[in-house]
């Protein structure tokens, strides 16, 4: 009985959601505001149906429902209560379910926001929503589907496995969907705006809040990934360089790229195309990083195993892909920028440095990880990277982006000079050298520590000197207390203090 419910729940998700995005392309044709009603309702009630098959999985789980083959897997009698839920994500059928789910909710959120606004960009963002809807819903419909019943006598069940049941990945998978997934947002609303010609900073201020949260959610993700691993599998550090942990880094890399290189766009109109090809490469390796981790083209002990589902996924890559070389075609005389950078002693340029180190490094750990895969491909021997490799090409990435941590903050708009550099940087070069000796004196002598903790002692007074000299401004052209003025220049220019 669950079964049947649970599949009729994702199919006539899948039939609304193909409904609504044929109602929403007849509005775009024929501007008839009944289909675009039609069309956001129908993307609702796709969207309840979805939530209401992910809860009822969690009750089967919850109350081990040994009826379904893949509660068989993941749940039992003597399965801890509180690690029953986590069977949710920990099966390839239940994650592509929850991946679902959490779409879903997102997507409800979006449509509630902007049910009266943004009239002309919500059409082609619902668009985008109900094609990725659409592939993932098919996806557990067609392939892995979570509530197929057991064919023959029920039998105990197996239980979440015992590596799996550690606090960490109660909050690291879901943290990771939600990371992942949040993307989609930010996405749809850039496609939507590349549709309508709207590319001035509108979408990205529509999206700004969602950028943030997402990233927030992903970054403390990998952090408890890396936790998990270190714990569990006993890989002797936070991060082993594992295709899976890989897998996540991708998009996070690009994405940490695009927070910051939106700010440009908002303050001075420039990288506006660039901002569109992060926020699209970002999108695309969340659902790479999901293709490797479901293909089983890369070998890993918290992979999935190999299936299928490879080919759907990476057809999937390939359609994002055309789409975004396309889009970027046809628009590329609309994404020009207003304005220029006018010296690489800026602000600007800081900017501008920040983003090639962030995707330099992603395309590094991408080369690294895929390595083995076309080794095999091309020569039929699969030669792995390990963590030295990775370690050797992205430490010295990670000084750059350290020393960039300190100097892009003290920088001007447009143009720096010369006196300013040296009355900003005089102090914190001072200091943290003088920290590097005391260093050196106390016996941290090797030369990879030293200098990173040099370089942490340098942003860390940079960063301390840019809200002094703010707060001190604002002191002086009102009669505030060090401690308001510290709170109103904050909160006046949080893209800047935050």
């Amino acid at each position: 009985m669950i079964s049947l419910f649970g599949s009729s729940l994702i199919s006539l998700a899948l039939f609304l959601t193909f409904v609504s995005l044929g109602f929403n392309i007849w509005y775009i044709i024929s501007k008839d505001f009944r289909f675009f009603n039609s069309g956001r309702n129908a993307i609702i009630s796709s969207c309840i149906l979805v939530i209401l098959s992910g809860l009822t999985l969690v009750y089967a789980l919850f109350h081990s429902d040994l009826s379904l083959i893949y509660v068989n897997k993941y749940s039992s009698i003597y399965t801890p209560t509180i690690f029953k839920i986590s069977g949710f994500w920990a099966g390839m059928e239940g994650s592509l379910l929850f991946w679902t789910f959490i779409l879903a909710i997102y997507t409800l959120i979006v449509l509630y926001q902007n049910r009266i606004k943004f009239i002309t960009l919500m059409p082609w963002v619902t668009i985008v929503i109900s094609i990725i809807l659409i592939f993932f819903l098919f996806i557990c419909l067609a392939f892995e589907n979570p509530f197929t019943p057991v064919d023959g006598p029920i039998k105990m069940g197996s239980g979440l496995n015992p590596l799996l049941q550690h606090w960490a990945m109660l909050l690291h998978p879901p943290m990771l969907y939600l990371g992942f997934i949040g993307f989609t947002i930010p996405y749809a609303y850039a496609i939507a705006a590349m549709a309508t010609q709207q590319l001035d900073t509108s979408w990205i201020r529509l999206t700004r809040r969602w950028s943030l949260f997402t990233w927030l959610l992903l970054s403390v993700a990998v952090v408890m990934g890396g936790k998990w691993a270190y714990m569990e599998l006993g890989w002797g550090g936070y991060w082993a360089w594992d295709p899976v942990e890989n897998a996540s880094l991708f998009p996070w890399l690009t994405g940490t790229a695009f927070i910051h290189s939106i700010i440009i766009q908002e303050k001075k109109n420039m990288l506006v195309r660039w901002n569109m090809i992060l926020i699209m490469v970002t999108f695309t390796l969340t659902i790479f990083g999901t293709y490797l981790t479901r293909s089983g083209i890369v070998s890993s002990v918290h992979a999935f195993a190999a299936t299928d589902l490879g080919i759907w996924f990476f057809g999937f890559v390939v359609f994002l892909v055309i789409l975004n070389i396309i889009l970027l075609i046809v628009r590329h005389k609309d994404l020009n920028s207003q304005n220029q950078l006018d010296s690489f002693a800026s602000r600007e340029a800081g900017f501008v440095f920040n983003n090639m180190i962030f995707v330099a490094m992603m395309l590094v750990v991408l080369w690294g990880t895929l390595y083995p895969v076309m080794t095999e491909a091309l020569r039929g021997v699969q030669i792995k990277l390990g963590p030295t490799w990775f370690n050797q090409k992205i430490i010295p990435f990670g000084f750059v982006l350290l020393v960039l941590m300190g100097i892009a903050p003290l920088l001007a708009w447009r143009k720096t000079s010369i006196n300013s550099i040296k009355r900003n940087f005089l102090l914190p070069v001072c200091l943290s050298t003088f920290s590097g000796i005391i260093f050196y004196y106390f016996g941290i002598t090797k030369i990879y520590p030293l200098i990173t903790l040099i370089l942490i002692i340098f942003v860390f007074i940079t960063i301390i000197f840019e809200f002094y000299r703010g707060t001190r401004a604002r002191k002086r052209g009102s009669n505030e207390s060090w401690l308001l003025a510290l709170r109103m220049i904050i909160e006046k220019n949080k893209s800047r203090y935050g």
